[in-house]
């Protein structure tokens, strides 16, 4: 299975709609799992792997450019959106009489989890991805440069900090310890988008990647569900352990089946609106990730209303979660309408309600 160089692979011009349709994917499990709360959810489509697996391929992309200006670029074009949304989250919580500490500051720049009042706790919680998500950002020149040394024993060597925060380190109780063992959980993903980039999958042996990748997914199933007596759940958000190495073998055949087989959605563009639906995911990416929560919780007032109409307590299914679930993206579609131009000034680009044809997106 070995292997070494680091020339990029070469890539057709225009957006990838495998890898878009991927992120898109990606987003539409992410607020289905926080409506319904499956355990499974994870499982069928690991969408936090997917995500640190596409950001860590255009991460190596830009690092062809000096490493100081894709840094900035990246913070540039994040930090924008995240204040936006963070001024209504903390104004909200400051009215409902929560009072910050010097932590406040986490606010600005999300290195560590931003604080904040139990009452917004579904709002914020979701922020560990987007300061995940900067941290590999700011090691990602380092990680590179390690990783090009030898790349397939890196790779297989970025689960080791999983195994020994879980067997042989316990992480701090607190922001520090939060990063690391979420740097972790991750680390093969980001790392995974870098062998794709520079074209170290397409060379590995189908054999080797196959039997590897269904080793780690074995691994990562027989974990979780053999020890749901100390989480209570085989979920794997809650197992960081069955987390890696599932997201690990999972993301891998999909990494690979791009690489290696050159799997492609382009025949996407004979659906003209399925393909505009994948572009405004891509392009609204940060947007959904961040609104998607606060829109499935105003959808729970919202739909109590609807009680009070005769007409819709008769005929509208009120109690079904399915029927919150499309209240939350009729809502989740408002939020992009209003708020998604950020991410376009946060782009340097000219702000558009809604995306139009192939636009350049970074994953969230």
């Amino acid at each position: 299975m070995g292997t070494s160089g680091s020339a990029p692979a070469p890539e057709r011009a225009g957006r990838d709609r495998y890898f878009d349709t991927l992120r898109a994917v990606a987003l539409v499990r992410v607020v289905t799992y926080h409506t319904f709360g499956w355990a499974w959810a994870g499982m069928v489509f690991p969408s936090m792997g997917v995500m640190f697996a596409l950001a860590g391929t255009l991460m190596a992309k830009s690092l062809e450019r000096p490493a100081l200006k894709v840094v900035r670029g990246r913070m540039r074009r994040l930090l924008p959106p995240f204040w936006f949304w963070g001024f209504f989250v903390v104004a909200a919580m400051l009215i409902h009489g929560w009072i910050p500490g010097w932590q406040i500051v986490y606010w600005i720049v999300p290195l560590g989890d931003p604080p904040g009042d139990a009452w917004a706790e579904q709002a914020w919680e979701i922020l560990w991805y987007l300061r995940t998500y900067l941290w590999f950002v700011l090691l990602s020149p380092l990680l590179l440069k390690v990783f090009r040394l030898a790349p397939v024993a890196v790779l297989l060597l970025s689960l080791s900090p999983i195994l020994i925060v879980h067997f042989a380190w316990e992480p701090p109780d607190n922001r520090l310890g939060s990063a690391l063992a979420d740097l972790a959980t991750f680390l093969f993903c980001w790392i995974l988008g870098f062998a794709h980039r520079d074209g170290v999958l397409q060379r590995l042996k189908p054999f080797a990647v196959v039997v590897l990748s269904l080793a780690a997914l074995g691994y990562g199933g027989w974990y979780a569900f053999t020890h749901q007596a100390e989480t209570g759940t085989y979920d794997l958000d809650d197992i960081p352990l069955a987390q890696a190495f599932w997201s690990a073998g999972y993301v891998t055949l999909l990494m690979y089946a791009k690489a290696r087989f050159k799997a492609d959605f382009a025949g996407l563009t004979t659906f003209p609106r399925l393909d505009r639906l994948v572009t405004i995911f891509n392009s609204r990416a940060v947007t959904i990730y961040l609104w998607h929560e606060i829109a499935l919780i105003l959808a729970v007032p919202l739909i109590d209303r609807f009680w009070n109409v005769p007409a819709f307590e008769k005929y509208l299914p009120l109690e079904s979660q399915w029927f919150m679930l499309g209240v939350g993206w009729i809502l989740i579609a408002v939020f992009v309408l209003l708020c998604g131009w950020v991410e376009d000034v946060a782009g340097k680009k000219k702000p558009k309600l809604v995306p139009g044809g192939r636009t350049a997106t970074m994953g969230p």
